[in-house]
């Protein structure tokens, strides 16, 4: 994904190494470190996936046509997680293991609220698969390994600098996500290894506050695989989660010293459609006033199922002015057609 995040300079990045490697020796691990794992072994349960994507489709206009990530095989039958922004609205998917040789593959599910996607590969694929591990039970400070289908180095060791909360600009709330450095720049489906040698994390960003402290030192973000393990019969069956969906406006935020202002709005969203446009600052949910993005996430969330009208209040210059959303599923916006 491109944006904010991805955008380091390399002299950051290479401070950032440097301080993970001192950490690392100062942080005490016990005496199975990560990178004595089997890298080659576990890089087999790895491909490339490459999709190219409708091109009238919403996710387009940010994401575009063509996309690659990497993927993790998570069982015996071709079944492959990854990131789901890389599949999104996919028309074609191809997966292309270690060795070279491409697979199609097809679309099998998405699910909005924690950001992963499923896809199977083809007749012919065998692989065999990584152990989803337990990302609840991995320690700030602790060692692990990323795996990567991107770029010139496809094993990198890190450190777990945070697990904590993580809101993001698209409508987009984890709970505890998985903060590691160094940061690497094929991060979008990487795989995060714990000392056990199994999956505990997909990567989704790159960001600049992995170690908030400090002024913040750059890594990545990872989507812990406790998040999957709800929700993966749902995925299986029916290509998202059986629950109800949450209120969509189809806004990208920006936070500001507490306020909120909004940068983008998704044409024929539900925040376009009430004239909410780039600039307004969202001051208010249900005469409440939200204490930074995730607040406001959680107080839209609140008050409803998608299609429940959210009632903000907006500054625009000096004047405020009250505006009812009639929210959306945004699942109803996507051009999705998974096959089970």
């Amino acid at each position: 994904m491109t944006g904010r995040w991805r955008r380091i300079p390399w002299t950051i990045t290479c401070f950032a190494t440097c301080l993970a490697a001192f950490l690392s020796v100062i942080v005490p691990v016990t005496a199975t470190r990560a990178d004595q794992l089997d890298a080659a072994k576990l890089s087999g349960a790895l491909v490339r996936i490459s999709a190219t994507i409708l091109p009238d489709s919403q996710s387009a206009r940010s994401l575009g046509t063509e996309r690659e990530g990497t993927g993790v095989v998570i069982d015996g039958a071709g079944l492959i997680l990854t990131i789901g922004y890389t599949i999104l609205e996919a028309s074609q998917l191809q997966v292309t293991t270690g060795e070279g040789r491409g697979y199609p593959a097809e679309f099998v599910a998405y699910d909005q609220a924690s950001g992963f996607g499923l896809l199977r590969a083809g007749m012919g694929f065998s692989a065999a698969p990584v152990r989803l591990g337990d990302s609840d039970a991995i320690k700030e400070g602790e060692r692990a390994m990323v795996l990567t289908r991107q770029g010139s180095t496809g094993v990198q060791p890190v450190l777990i600098a945070a697990k904590r909360e993580f809101a993001g600009y698209w409508e987009y709330l984890l709970d505890e996500a998985i903060f590691t450095t160094p940061p690497i720049m094929g991060f979008n489906g990487a795989a995060l290894i714990d000392r056990k040698g199994e999956l505990v994390g997909i990567g989704s960003l790159i960001v600049r506050d992995a170690v908030p402290a400090h002024g913040g030192i750059p890594g990545n973000m990872f989507v812990p695989v406790s998040a999957l393990k709800p929700i993966l019969a749902d995925l299986l069956a029916f290509g998202r989660r059986q629950e109800p969906a949450r209120p969509w406006l189809g806004v990208t935020l920006r936070e500001e010293q507490g306020r909120l202002m909004v940068e983008r709005v998704t044409p024929q969203s539900p925040a376009a459609t009430v004239g909410i446009q780039p600039g307004d600052m969202i001051v208010g949910v249900a005469g409440q006033r939200p204490k930074g993005l995730a607040d406001f996430y959680r107080k839209v969330w609140g008050l409803g199922p998608a299609g429940v009208t959210v009632p903000l209040e907006l500054l625009r210059g000096p004047k405020l002015e009250p505006v009812a959303v009639p929210s959306a599923d945004r699942y109803s916006t996507l051009k999705l057609n998974p096959t089970f």
